[in-house]
């Protein structure tokens, strides 16, 4: 049975929807402070956490360059809780993705990395760091890995006054010879978005979140992957209207993606050609939430 897993940002929890009743319950009542992405393979459930943010005269109210997060393990049956990364060993925990051979990947955004792990916590690593001399734009946020191809994407929110949003492709493998800070394989997808967020790479294109402003912000996004060496074309906006989207996982066989915002809603969002159903609000617990990914359980 398909179930979603989805995260509150505050106070932190891990929640399990059950997609056929719209139920949840929750699997881990104390998740860290503000946790943001969320993976699972089936058997374990990782997530990051952004750490304590201290008050800021910001849109997002708080400052998170303290080093202060972590990436956090439990068994989805509730038991076996532990770090894979303890709070203090990376900055600010953002969207977290698994791929097959065990290896977890997520936007540092506060770190101006894109980092990884194995999922026993060796090989912490980065695979991108900016310099952090563009501040909010060298903010790495939102991240998908094709293994196939050997690629990973990610994306750069841009500064709070939005339309500065980035999004960026890189090989799974350093290039012999360079380094995180100045390897040379980055290619520049898309660039002036709103504030793109949270990826999903499906079927030949990438959907994404956006929780800038209008126009084109707060929305659902899809785009083919452009070729090596090309620009993307223009996205197609499949909703907006959200209050700060966030969280998004796409089930290709029903047509549907599930995007979480932090009005505290979980939305269903129809495929444009699936008429069978509306867009309507999943869950709607009332606490904001941030990330999400779809189980077999």
């Amino acid at each position: 049975m398909t179930q979603l897993l989805s995260l509150a940002w505050q106070p932190g929890k891990v929640v399990l929807v059950n997609l056929a009743s719209g139920e949840y319950r929750v699997i881990v009542e104390d998740a860290g402070d503000h946790p943001d992405g969320i993976a699972c393979d089936g058997k374990t459930v990782y997530w990051t956490t952004m750490g304590a943010g201290v008050p800021a005269d910001n849109p997002e109210g708080a400052d998170y360059t303290a080093r202060n997060a972590g990436l956090h393990a439990i068994d989805l049956n509730g038991s076996n809780r532990r770090d894979v990364i303890p709070q203090g060993g990376t900055t600010t925990g953002k969207q977290l993705v698994l791929d097959s051979k065990d290896n977890l990947y997520w936007g540092n955004r506060e770190g101006f990395s894109l980092a990884t792990v194995r999922t026993d916590g060796t090989g912490l690593r980065d695979l991108v760091r900016r310099d952090g001399s563009q501040g909010q734009l060298d903010w790495i946020v939102g991240v998908a890995v094709d293994e196939d191809n050997g690629y990973v994407y990610w994306s750069q929110k841009g500064s709070y006054a939005g339309g500065d949003g980035r999004i960026f492709r890189a090989g799974l493998e350093i290039p012999d010879g360079e380094t995180a800070e100045n390897r040379t394989d980055i290619e520049t997808l898309w660039e002036g978005l709103p504030a793109p967020i949270d990826l999903e790479l499906m079927n030949g294109h990438l959907f994404w979140t956006d929780r800038g402003h209008q126009p084109g912000g707060n929305s659902l996004n899809r785009a083919p992957v452009p070729a090596p060496g090309e620009k993307g074309e223009s996205p197609q906006t499949l909703a907006d209207g959200f209050q700060e989207a966030i969280g998004l996982a796409v089930d290709l066989d029903a047509r549907v993606a599930y995007v979480s915002d932090l009005s505290g809603k979980i939305w269903v969002i129809p495929a444009p050609e699936n008429t069978r159903v509306q867009r309507h609000a999943l869950v709607s617990p009332g606490i904001p939430l941030t990330g999400l990914t779809l189980i077999e359980a």
